[in-house]
């Protein structure tokens, strides 16, 4: 019998994930006895932070209760409801539609899907969160990111973006507190996007899972609240804010002017219903979160605060490295004087045991390089990681 290999789709070729990426190289190491130091991965539970009670009590009573069946394609009421409520907190008034999806990854995924047709493009912002490039490739679109400017706090640069905006453009992206990097969005940034997006008809897509992991003297202004006219989808979720990344819940809210943004609703709830419904028990915990106690982002945030205060001290004794300082999220990435980023963090992992992720993974300006760590470790594990990374890059090549 002949052999016939099994080829798959050309849209998956450019699909890849640094983040867990990495992870295939990390398990190598370990396995060799070397003791590992994780950085990479955003997730809070893998560290020394755990879901509040109440999140998890409310998740089990409707266990208890028998709410493990299908629940309606958008979510249920009582969460819906929350989330419309938070939006409000956040200056949201005109609200059309709230949905609730598995983790804000669906949510992102189903409306770049409802809304672009293959050779289409939307305005990614780089350095960024990979997922929105995998989903790219998957859709077999083209590739338009814009550069965030280093030099001004990676605050988006508005004369790139212009420069990228063409007939094929339909959205724009706005990661805010950005991952990577931390930062946080200027008022006057924000104006200016919005008036970039009613001129060119381009739907805003509102990336806020960090929304109330803010740690800087910054407020966070969510885009929607400045301008009743702007579509604009906002995303959120349980996963960072309330340490439930496993919960695999989030939602998006759709506001703007029902006259525009009306067929597209309809599109986003086709795709809603074709996959019937997110994870129903822990729907329950939405209205809880939002609405119960939110003490423990006070403990969170002073945590994060501390640890950020080391990853800065300890990077600022390393020359070659540099940090813009974050303000939000729990992430920072600094920039470092070596020919591939990528050859540096997994040589620093094959010896020394520390992971950090490649800046090339989240996208940068050609011709600079960085890694991203995740602040969320002990203080312990952070300050043994930098030692080994400033002991590893004195005798780099660099």
């Amino acid at each position: 019998m002949s052999e016939f290999k099994i080829k798959p789709a050309s849209k998956t070729h450019n699909v890849t994930y640094a983040i867990r990426d990495i992870i295939v190289l990390a398990d190598e190491v370990r396995k060799s006895g070397k003791e590992m130091l994780y950085l990479n991965i955003g997730d809070p539970n893998v560290y020394d932070f755990t879901t509040p009670n109440h999140i998890i009590e409310a998740t089990y009573k409707a266990m208890l209760d028998n709410k493990n069946g299908y629940a309606p394609s958008s979510g249920i009421k009582a969460a819906t409801d929350a989330i419309a409520r938070d939006a409000e907190k956040k200056g949201i008034s005109n609200i059309l539609d709230v949905f609730v999806t598995t983790g804000a990854s669906e949510a992102i995924e189903i409306c770049l899907t409802a809304l672009l047709n293959p050779g289409e493009n939307f305005l990614m912002p780089t350095p960024g969160y990979p997922l929105y490039t995998a989903v790219e490739s998957k859709l077999d679109l083209v590739p338009n990111p814009y550069y965030l400017d280093e030099s001004n706090g990676w605050q988006p640069d508005i004369e790139d973006i212009k420069s990228k905006i063409n007939d094929k453009t339909k959205a724009i992206v706005l990661i805010n507190p950005n991952n990577p990097t931390g930062s946080i969005c200027e008022k006057e940034t924000l104006l200016k996007i919005i008036d970039l997006a009613l001129e060119h008809n381009l739907v805003i897509f509102a990336d806020e899972i960090y929304d109330k992991m803010i740690f800087g003297e910054k407020e966070l202004i969510s885009i929607a609240s400045l301008n009743k006219d702007i579509s604009c989808i906002t995303f959120s979720g349980l996963s960072k804010n309330y340490v439930a990344p496993g919960f695999r819940i989030g939602w998006g809210v759709v506001s703007g002017r029902q006259s525009v943004m009306g067929d597209y609703i309809e599109a986003i709830n086709k795709l809603l219903r074709a996959r019937v419904s997110a994870n129903h028990p822990e729907q329950h915990a939405i209205a809880v979160a939002l609405d119960g106690d939110q003490s423990h982002l006070n403990d969170v945030n002073n945590r994060l605060k501390n640890r950020l205060q080391i990853t800065m001290d300890k990077l600022a004794t390393i020359p070659g490295i540099s940090l813009v300082k974050p303000e939000g999220a729990f992430y920072a990435f600094p920039s470092i004087e070596v020919e591939d980023d990528s050859h540096f963090c997994r040589e620093l992992l094959k010896a020394t045991g520390v992971v950090v992720v490649p800046g090339s993974g989240f996208g940068q300006k050609p011709g600079s390089t960085h890694f991203r760590i995740v602040i969320l470790p002990p203080e312990d594990v952070l300050t043994k990681a930098f030692a080994r990374i400033a002991e590893f890059y004195a005798g780099y090549k660099k």
